[in-house]
């Protein structure tokens, strides 16, 4: 039997083949996030299938025994809806929103796509030639590259560095019966998390993901290996670009990590926004970027902290000098406690705002039950961000921004060292 928790703000069931199936129930509004998470991104690909998981994510638009790729296309939009999906390092997520009345269409068509999908032998060659066109286009986008680059440099040898897009040789050489056997090893119940947000009724979720997912297997758990422990220093490419583009970061901390709040008001502080001291210092003051930022990234057993800048390739020198000169301050002089309050109702104010969607809610409500396995409340939310001291911070960046740390990639451009 399915076994229900209930909670003031949602709800779980999970079936016997171990799918989940999560929801927060918003009555106040007419419509309904549905997204359908599969626990498989870049990270589960051998070298030789690099690129798998986001193609094959390409191919559930492209047809399946009931519907042809138009049908997919118009089904929910004919409804004023939309449907679409993404791939990522650890999973993917196919989603859709509707208006409520149109909860039990939305669960269909992404079921039909996954369990009835044919993936035919002409809509497969096409789908090639997209998917290379969008690698050629991230390659013609050189402040995207660089971050590509920059994964490959801090997780080297690993599948967390993998192009998610993959090669073009990889992908020209992608065959059917290879889709079809990663998708049996991958797409099962027990790696399956279904999340809506909106006017939705739990009971009704559940009876109809149960109908219309239940013939999926439940294979074994998921096996993942190791992330590395050490990044490489960096690394530097040519390129038909006009400005520099720079990346300098290190590993950092896990989804479930207890200093994640930390990490959330630092980066903030230091790279989030117009008023971060990256942005004043580096764009504002010296006038040497006019994008610059710092990010992060939380995992299973991992996470990353990085900076980004693209500048003019004879700055390039005084902009990461600023860059480092930033961490340095972070790692040797407390925070005031007037810019740590700004910073944190910053964060705050952007938390929420950030959630005023059901989709956002409904993104929300499915990574804290990957990765934490428990719904964590707002308030809880805010209360972690509200306990960060200029102390806790001062600390984690002396850890994280140690020189021996980081790890620098650059891309500059082809004609920079020529006489």
């Amino acid at each position: 039997m399915p076994n229900p928790i209930d909670n003031s703000e949602h709800q779980k069931t999970v079936l016997p083949g171990g799918l989940r199936i999560v929801s927060e129930s918003i009555p106040h509004v007419r419509s309904i996030s549905l997204g359908v998470w599969v626990q498989n991104g870049t990270r589960d690909e051998r070298p030789e299938e690099n690129g798998i998981s986001h193609f094959i994510e390409h191919m559930m638009f492209k047809g399946t025994q009931r519907r042809k790729a138009s049908d997919i296309a118009e089904s929910l939009e004919a409804y004023g809806g939309n449907l679409n999906a993404f791939t990522g390092k650890e999973l993917t997520c196919y989603y859709a929103h509707v208006l409520d009345e149109h909860l039990p269409l939305a669960i269909d068509v992404i079921a039909d796509m996954l369990t009835e999908s044919v993936f035919s032998a002409e809509e497969i060659t096409r789908e090639k030639s997209v998917v290379i066109e969008e690698i050629n286009s991230v390659e013609d986008t050189p402040e995207e590259l660089v971050q590509d680059f920059f994964m490959r440099d801090l997780f080297p040898a690993h599948a967390l560095g993998f192009s998610t897009l993959g090669t073009r040789e990889i992908v020209s050489a992608f065959q059917r019966d290879q889709l079809f056997d990663y998708m049996r090893r991958h797409y099962s119940q027990n790696r399956l998390l279904v999340a809506a947000a909106g006017n939705v009724k739990h009971d009704d979720l559940v009876a109809q993901v149960g109908e219309r997912f239940g013939m999926l297997p439940a294979n074994g758990a998921r096996v993942l290996s190791p992330p590395p422990v050490k990044s490489i220093p960096g690394s530097v490419a040519e390129d038909e670009c006009s400005q520099t583009h720079i990346c300098l970061g290190t590993l950092a901390l896990r989804f479930d990590d207890p200093r994640k709040f930390v990490l959330l008001v630092l980066n903030t502080l230091l790279g989030g926004g117009m008023s971060s001291r990256l942005f004043q210092t580096i764009r504002e003051q010296h006038g040497l970027a006019y994008s610059v930022f710092s990010f992060h990234d939380f995992m299973l057993d991992t996470g990353l902290f990085g900076v980004y800048l693209g500048t003019d390739p004879d700055r390039a020198e005084q902009a990461t000098a600023l860059l480092r000169q930033e961490l340095q301050k972070l790692r040797d002089e407390p925070v005031s406690s007037a810019e740590l309050n700004r910073t944190i109702n910053q964060l705050k104010g952007n938390l929420m705002l950030g959630l005023e969607s059901t989709s956002s809610r409904m993104s929300r409500l499915a990574k804290m039950e990957i990765y934490l396995g428990e719904y964590v409340t707002l308030d809880e939310v805010c209360a972690g961000i509200e306990s960060v001291t200029a102390g806790q911070i001062r600390q984690l960046a002396h850890e994280l921004f140690a020189d021996e740390r980081m790890t620098s990639t650059i891309i500059r451009p082809a004609s920079e060292n020529e006489a």
